[in-house]
């Protein structure tokens, strides 16, 4: 799951000084989730925009934004009203805003009203945990299915830091120790054996960006 955070209301209208017609378009996966994109809160910024002088058009939310076949159906749907508006507002995470820039047929100004923060999960409680860093070499099979690029504060591959005490993170002292997690899950399972395998570096040219997958043929 992505997620995202709303800007500061005045960075939006600072983004749309140059258009007066716009037309919303939320996500009803991770932003309406993390309530940066659903119902709610696309029907509280049409009000502070039509508050702070816009004319809002119309809104849609499609299931993902980010898959480009449910963002053109939105946006078929809606062509008549887009062909009037100035500007798209996507509150969503920064892959649908450019989601919606790569399909709108139109050539409308999108403008992102979230910023996108992390990868995570969702505990019990609805809290968002960033848990995966996609790094694209995941260590998960020998770590004990605890990710120390993400968890450990220094990104560490291979142990733990000197400045690590007690257990606790050197970083953030309430935080426990990324490497001593690890440790103890091994441990568990029988699996220290696996501290002591040699392992390769990590190879960078994975993370050079922007990655791709093609899987169509």
């Amino acid at each position: 799951m992505i997620i995202s955070e709303q800007k500061p209301f005045q960075e939006i209208l600072d983004a749309l000084k140059d258009y007066n017609k716009i037309f919303i378009i939320g996500c009803g996966d991770c932003a309406t989730a993390c309530k940066t994109g659903g119902k709610e809160e696309l029907a509280k910024i049409w009000q502070d925009l039509e508050a702070g002088g816009k004319t809002v058009l119309g809104s849609a939310i499609p299931e993902s934004v980010c898959i480009a076949s449910q963002i053109k159906t939105e946006l078929a749907k809606n062509i008549k009203v887009l062909k009037e508006a100035e500007a798209i507002l996507v509150m969503s995470c920064g892959l649908g805003t450019q989601s919606v820039k790569d399909n709108d047929r139109i050539g409308l100004a999108v403008i992102a009203g979230c910023n996108s923060l992390c990868g995570a999960v969702m505990d019990s409680q609805g809290n968002f945990l960033e848990k995966c860093s996609m790094c694209a070499e995941c260590v998960l099979n020998v770590t004990g299915g605890i990710c120390p690029v993400t968890l450990c504060s220094k990104s560490l591959l291979h142990g733990p830091c000197g400045g690590m005490d007690k257990g606790k993170c050197e970083v953030d002292k309430e935080r426990d120790c990324a490497w001593v997690l690890i440790y103890r899950e091994l441990e568990k399972r029988n699996k220290l054996r696996d501290f002591k395998k040699i392992k390769q570096p990590r190879d960078h040219s994975k993370t050079v960006k922007p990655r791709k997958v093609l899987i169509a043929k």
